[in-house]
């Protein structure tokens, strides 16, 4: 019998899907995407019943040892990119040896972004790779509670990632931050933050007129199994997938697509939606030097992983590119509800991308 995917530590079992096979079609706008959407409101109560859900498989998740770490302090930040106003918190995991009031050392920064098609998931999601950050590159973890579709759709997660980022940097000094030394890391939905945030922060830098920000390096991006490309359909993902059977059913990915993808009018095409589409220039300008890319085989967005992967490595862009696809795993296998022993390979791909991490963060 097959094992019944999972969506961030919540079994998912299939429901037949009622998405036909497809030749490839671009899709134009989030109405093509989207059949016959719910309602706001309806999406809303969707959200919280699959959030509660996600609470208690991470709980299990957490359960496993070695026990993950929890966050040494939170801030709150207000929004000042986003056209839609609030605020969103971070959660600050410190390595040995931090201390507040010591302001002698600066610490390298990895800002983490989490799963969970950008509607349900906590900063806290990624708190074992979190770990790996700490004892293998002691740097300093932050990772953001970006505010949630469908009560924020389409751009606002991305406009909170490029905030998070820009707050680290003009606040460098008092939380002991190296502004030479920062990344990005996400998985999932968070993992297309981690890239299209960058090319935010570069897109709202060359915009603003002296805008008041400190020098800076973002050095790297992790990114692990990304959506990057909204013009394909879910139907043409699955087609394409090794193991049909091991993505995630439409009953979920309709929920994430209706509360993210929204006004219909949206342009799917949008490089901050869709990094994959993307001029050369802007990828070039805005992606960090340095790439760090694994994708699943089992999953539907393995191949647009793939192809951006290897379209960052050649010119024009040429970014140092280490790419890896995990064999026989689904999307965010490692984010399984066992309480008795972490996934199968995460740890060690951790350490490998931590390892990685902290050599880009030692060289001059």
């Amino acid at each position: 019998m097959s094992k019944i995917p999972t969506v961030d530590g919540i079994p998912v079992p299939l429901i037949p899907s009622s998405e036909p096979s497809t030749d490839r079609k671009t899709l134009v706008k989030a109405k093509d995407a989207i059949d016959s959407p719910p309602s706001r409101f309806s999406l809303r109560l969707s959200a919280g019943w699959w959030r509660s859900l996600q609470y208690v498989g991470m709980s299990l998740h957490f359960l496993a040892p070695p026990r993950p770490p929890s966050p040494t302090f939170s801030r709150t930040i207000p929004s000042t990119i986003s056209r839609t106003k609030g605020s969103f918190a971070l959660q600050f995991y410190t390595p040995k040896g931090y201390d507040s009031k010591n302001t002698s050392k600066k610490y390298p920064t990895i800002v983490n972004f989490h799963g969970g098609g950008f509607t349900i998931g906590n900063a806290t999601d990624d708190a074992r790779f979190g770990r790996f950050v700490l004892d293998t590159c002691d740097a300093i973890f932050v990772s953001v509670d970006y505010r949630l579709a469908p009560e924020c759709p389409f751009p606002v997660a991305v406009d909170d990632g490029a905030d998070a980022i820009l707050y680290l940097i003009r606040h460098a000094n008092e939380l002991h931050i190296d502004p030479s030394r920062l990344a990005t890391s996400g998985f999932s939905a968070g993992a297309n933050i981690a890239i299209t945030s960058t090319l935010r922060l570069a897109e709202y830098l060359n915009a603003t007129p002296r805008p008041l920000v400190p020098e800076h390096t973002i050095r790297a991006v992790a990114t692990w199994y990304p959506i990057t490309d909204y013009t394909l359909s879910r139907a043409e993902r699955r087609a394409t997938s090794v193991r049909p059977d091991q993505t995630l059913p439409d009953n979920i990915t309709s929920l994430f697509d209706a509360s993210y993808l929204y006004p219909p009018e949206l342009i799917l095409a949008n490089p901050l939606l869709s990094p994959s589409k993307a001029s050369d220039q802007d990828l070039a300008r805005g992606i960090p030097s340095n790439v760090i890319f694994y994708t699943c085989e089992w999953d539907m967005l393995l191949r647009e992983g793939e192809e951006l992967a290897k379209r960052l490595k050649k010119h024009p862009i040429r970014k140092n590119v280490f790419y890896k696809m995990i064999p026989a795993v689904p999307h965010g296998w490692d984010k399984s509800p066992d309480p008795l022993k972490p996934a199968a390979h995460s740890e060690e791909l951790y350490l490998e991308c931590c390892e990685r991490l902290r050599d880009i963060f030692i060289k001059d």
